[in-house]
């Protein structure tokens, strides 16, 4: 157990006397104390939460409202916003306590937090994983979990290296697909051949024109990383649209539905067809009359495709008739879902469902398909490099440039 829990329940006890010495009434109430259902606060796990809009306003709700947690902090460049989770986090206990930040940088300074949650937008998701980690907190990070492909041999050696157990945030990939992920898994179609996939649009530059920016809104601090644009409040709109008018159609920031909704579709065909633990070795851009679509090859010889002319989304082909040997399939840790699951892990220290290297490996794919487009030919990949192979125009597209002092 930390030290510093040890600390704060020997801090409890002390007041606790210090209550009955000075006339104060010692009646607790039992959600104060933790009672059969609920742990007393020394032995919750203590989170705080980065970016707080609609991913992390339900990620908030979902980690305060357990039990297993004590919830202290949240942090979000919109002062409102942040204010007004604080606020809701202080009526659920019942005090003031909760703090308030505008920098996740103090957030992370944070003595007491194990773990945090983070849902900002998506060209942040990296640098934050890797401090969260170098700060000694586990991390529970929102899909998608890298915008280029050198992050994730980034985020996945931040975690092994600081022993920090850091999920991704995709509920979808067991709990939509589990009516393919089965008939696959228990062998009912055969050794599988291809699985399809149809997912997008890609992101696309942004132009929007310079609007007054809102008194409560940090917009440097909003950009970080990405280049320097002016406040425009569709540029940084959070709705889930990857069509324009949102952050996740805007390629500074995200790689449009390639990402947004490939992080689900993609991570629950890998995972359907037992693929989540490789990266493809390569993938080949097909055109067929005025169609175009990918075709990714894995090392076991697995095809998944992307976008195939008269295939469905999430379309498996097996082989029926030969035999394949059922496996059990991997379930989340605890119940509750994908939460629970972290929160598990957070005490007994195994690697989440969502392991950020299976995550990664997710992303891998998405990457590799917008680069693939971006060239209009196809690729080798070696993924024990994290490089192109022979491919030095392909290999320049593996980060993107850094706002300082935002680095990597």
């Amino acid at each position: 157990m930390n030290e510093y829990k040890t600390t704060r329940r020997t801090f409890l006890k002390a007041t606790g006397l210090a209550t009955v010495a000075m006339g104060f009434p010692t009646i607790i109430p039992s959600s104060a104390r933790g009672d059969a259902t609920t742990p007393p606060p020394s032995e919750r796990i203590v989170m705080g939460g980065i970016g707080i809009g609609n991913m992390g306003g339900g990620d908030l709700g979902a980690f305060v409202n357990n039990p297993a947690v004590q919830y202290v902090a949240v942090c979000d460049v919109r002062k409102n916003v942040c204010n007004g989770a604080k606020s809701n986090v202080d009526q659920h206990y019942g005090n003031t306590d909760c703090k308030a930040y505008g920098d996740f940088r103090d957030l992370l300074a944070h003595k007491d937090l194990d773990a945090v949650h983070i849902a900002t937008p998506d060209h942040w998701h990296a640098i934050m994983i890797v401090e969260a980690c170098r700060a000694g907190k586990d991390v529970f990070c929102q899909k998608p979990e890298t915008r280029t492909l050198r992050e994730g041999a980034l985020v996945v050696a931040a975690a092994r290296r600081y022993g920090r157990v850091v999920s991704g945030g995709s509920q979808r990939v067991l709990e939509d697909y589990r009516g393919i992920v089965r008939p696959c898994w228990g062998g009912e179609l055969g050794p599988i051949k291809t699985i399809n996939v149809e997912v997008g649009p890609l992101s696309q530059p942004c132009n929007l024109p310079a609007e007054n920016c809102p008194a409560d809104m940090d917009w440097d601090m909003w950009l970080g990383p990405a280049p320097w644009a002016p406040y425009n409040p569709q540029r940084c709109d959070g709705n889930f649209s990857t069509s324009g008018g949102s952050w996740r159609s805007y390629s500074d920031y995200s790689g449009g539905g390639m990402t947004d909704w490939g992080a689900h579709h993609f991570g629950g065909a890998t995972f359907a067809v037992d693929v989540r633990e490789l990266q493809p070795t390569e993938v080949n851009y097909v055109v067929e009359g005025d169609k175009k679509y990918l075709s990714y090859k894995y090392p076991n010889g697995i095809e998944l495709t992307h976008n195939k002319p008269g295939r469905g989304n999430m379309q498996v082909e097996g082989t029926p008739g030969e035999k394949r040997e059922p496996k059990p399939v991997p379930q989340y840790k605890a119940k509750g879902g994908i939460c629970a699951d972290f929160l598990h892990c957070v005490k007994t220290r195994e690697r989440p469902f969502r392991d950020i290297e299976l995550a990664v490996n997710t992303m891998a794919v998405c990457h590799l398909g917008i680069i693939a487009y971006a060239l209009g030919r196809s690729l080798k990949w070696d993924a024990a490099k994290q490089q192109f192979i022979g491919d030095a125009e392909a290999n320049r597209f593996l980060d993107r440039a850094r706002r300082e002092p935002w680095q990597l």
